[in-house]
């Protein structure tokens, strides 16, 4: 017999239940957040500041105590164990960070992330999806290149000691890659199976891999990662198959990937394929920011708005694109949409308040939004950092 209540009735009564549920000081964020923004702009320097500084705490305070950086901190769990994955691309933002602020305490950090990585490195070279914790431990093929970023910028930036971790990850990501140029074989179990046109990330990190190690075949299997990849980019620049969850509703946190992986590809061969290609998507993405700078957290395949909250990370990392573009191209729209994106996430970061959320970077804005709900992930700070020390360096002219 039906509910007489009825379907409706019934889910908000369960969404009344489950609101009493949470902590107060969760409910006042979710409050105050969906008034929209409601701090001023900090500029750049002090939000990065504030960033580098919740990165740090959140390799202090990992549950695990290892020497990487804690995945997240939830308000109400508070801090996770540690993540390899993003621990890895951490570390060459630590290592810039240490430079630009004369600052040798993040580039001892950034060895002690990359020293436990390489203890960490499975026997063929590869490396676990998921959490430290996680089991069981399975070599990943996505969270293998981005832990390869940081195993590049260890060799390079702390010595060769970390060449032979590097060059091992970086074999098993050519030697498990498909002919047409595709990884099909290990990928993560956190994600809805099937091909992933975002691995043109791990591309990216082999594009780094040639530039320390040339001549081992890297940039060459990257660029046909980024050819394939661009065999599902459709006329107006979206990508098929982009997303970890709902690939005809994309995060733009992946959407973000993808495109990096195409600016980079045009950054390491100066093919305008990779070029255009890219243009197509930034152009995309240009029209939907809105003028105060959110761009919704999911996209439709025609660009338009899925959902009404955002993803924070994939603004940032979409903005940090979108500036790389206008370096190349000239076009003033990728440099204003790229600054109005940063913009909109630098007045939702707290310079003051606990630990845990002060500097740091929510999943979705509002809190309560569908991706890292109420967490403050350290991609999402990484992300950050990287996209506004670039918008600061075309401010000061360089």
């Amino acid at each position: 017999m039906a509910d007489p209540a009825g379907p409706g009735l019934l889910a908000r009564a369960r969404s009344v239940v489950a609101w009493c549920r949470l902590p107060a000081r969760v409910r006042r964020e979710i409050r105050q957040d969906r008034l929209g923004p409601d701090r001023q702009d900090p500029g750049i320097e002090l939000a990065v500041g504030e960033a580098m500084r919740w990165l740090a705490r959140a390799q202090d305070r990992s549950a695990s105590a290892d020497g990487g950086v804690a995945r997240d901190y939830s308000l109400i769990d508070g801090w996770s164990p540690s993540y390899p994955e993003t621990t890895g691309y951490i570390i060459p933002t630590c290592f810039a960070f240490a430079r630009l602020a004369d600052d040798p305490s993040y580039h001892t950090r950034a060895r002690r992330m990359a020293d436990w990585l390489v203890s960490i490195q499975l026997p063929d070279g590869a490396f676990q999806g998921g959490r430290i914790d996680q089991v069981p431990v399975r070599p990943v093929t996505f969270n293998t290149g981005q832990i390869l970023f940081g195993l590049v910028a260890a060799t390079t930036c702390a010595g060769p000691e970390y060449r032979e971790s590097m060059r091992r990850a970086a074999d098993w990501l050519t030697g498990t890659q498909d002919a047409d140029g595709a990884w099909r074989r290990f990928p993560t179990p956190f994600a809805r199976p099937g091909e992933k046109t975002y691995e043109t990330h791990v591309a990216w990190a082999l594009m780094e891999a040639e530039r320390v190690e040339p001549g081992r075949g890297y940039g060459d299997a990257a660029l046909a990662n980024v050819r394939w990849a661009l065999s599902r980019q459709q006329a107006n620049g979206w990508f098929a198959d982009c997303c970890l969850s709902d690939p005809a509703r994309p995060l733009t946190h992946t959407i973000g990937y993808a495109l990096r992986g195409v600016v980079e590809a045009y950054r390491l061969s100066r093919d305008d394929v990779f070029l255009a290609a890219a243009r197509r998507t930034a152009d995309g993405l240009v029209g939907v920011v809105r003028p105060d700078g959110m761009l919704s957290g999911r996209l439709n395949p025609d660009w338009s708005p899925a959902v009404s909250w955002s993803c924070l990370t994939g603004q940032v990392q979409i903005a940090h694109s979108l500036l790389m573009l206008h370096q190349w191209t000239g076009d003033p729209r990728y440099l204003d949409t790229g600054r109005r994106a940063n913009r909109f996430v630098r007045r939702t970061v707290s310079l003051t308040g606990a630990e845990g959320t002060r500097g740091g970077i929510k999943g979705s804005f509002p809190v309560d939004g569908a991706y890292g709900r109420f967490q403050y992930l350290n991609w999402a700070a990484k992300f950050f950092v990287d996209a506004n020390l670039l918008e600061a360096q075309y401010r000061d002219g360089g």
